[in-house]
């Protein structure tokens, strides 16, 4: 979908542009020696996507203009000046995040009313982790449900973490953002399949049949975006001086096939608004 994208705004590979690729395969650990390598081939723009790879992106340098596809906000750890002027290297678009995950703690109460505790799947070491808490926390509150943190390595110890939590130990799971769960989906739906509990998370994990509900950002729409910031570098845009953006279309995605497995019922209300119903 970027090639596409690009190809849109008239950047077509093996044409007028070339495309250098680097995969980490879900292993956050190899990200910066795969940033300094492209940094190495003294490349006119990165282009990189979730908060390790956009820390990864800034070790390796400070100079070479970043886009972004979704990351972090940068202004609140320290690597733009404002959303408005960044000032730096790196632009793009962020999200949410906390606030993301407190929304879905909300939806998840309503398709689980006798929820009481709702366990939180996070990827341990990141660094945003304790924002997202936070956030979590005065939604559970409001909601008087208790929050589990299950914070785990991945693919590591996913499996054993949430057979350890047990079906008994929450009726309910949020599952943060973190491109290891989307990377490693199939893995969180087998996890998922022992805990038997009602669980929600990003769409791109919904849809991959990992979570009953998924809701957040359309990645699609962010990567396609994404391809504009790119246009602009390369035609001469100052990414110090590009604002950074925040989606403004969201995606929610139903899996009746989970509903009907854990005898959960959707209300038809939830169902209408949704982008995806997987049956």
């Amino acid at each position: 979908m970027f090639l596409a994208a690009l190809r849109d705004l008239g950047w077509v590979e093996g044409e007028n542009i070339h495309v250098e690729y680097r995969d980490a395969g879900g292993d956050d650990s190899r990200l910066p020696a795969l940033a300094t390598e492209l940094v190495a081939l003294n490349v006119d723009v990165l282009v990189t996507a979730t908060f390790p790879g956009v820390l990864a992106a800034h070790h390796a340098t400070t100079k070479i203009p970043t886009v972004m596809i979704v990351g972090p906000d940068l202004v609140t750890i320290g690597l733009a000046a404002s959303m408005a002027h960044p000032g730096g290297n790196i632009t793009g678009q962020t999200f949410f995040l906390s606030e993301l995950a407190a929304k879905r703690l909300e939806i998840l109460a309503s398709l689980a009313p006798s929820m009481a505790r709702a366990g939180v799947l996070m990827q341990r070491g990141n660094p945003l982790n304790n924002t997202t808490m936070s956030a979590m926390t005065t939604a559970a509150e409001a909601l008087k449900v208790e929050l589990r943190p299950i914070e785990v390595d991945v693919p590591g110890d996913l499996e054993n973490a949430l057979s350890a939590v047990g079906p008994t130990a929450m009726d309910g799971l949020v599952i943060t953002d973190a491109n290891a769960f989307v990377t490693n989906s199939s893995l969180v739906a087998a996890a998922l399949d022992k805990c038997r509990v009602p669980s929600i998370a990003a769409p791109i994990v919904a849809s991959r049949g990992a979570a009953l509900v998924g809701y957040g950002m359309d990645f699609t729409a962010m990567f396609r975006r994404a391809t504009v910031f790119v246009d602009k570098i390369l035609k001469g845009a100052d990414p110090a001086d590009m604002p950074i953006e925040q989606p403004t279309q969201f995606k929610t995605v139903v899996n009746l096939k989970i509903a009907k497995a854990l005898g959960i019922e959707i209300a038809q209300s939830l169902l209408v608004r949704a982008d995806e119903v997987i049956e």
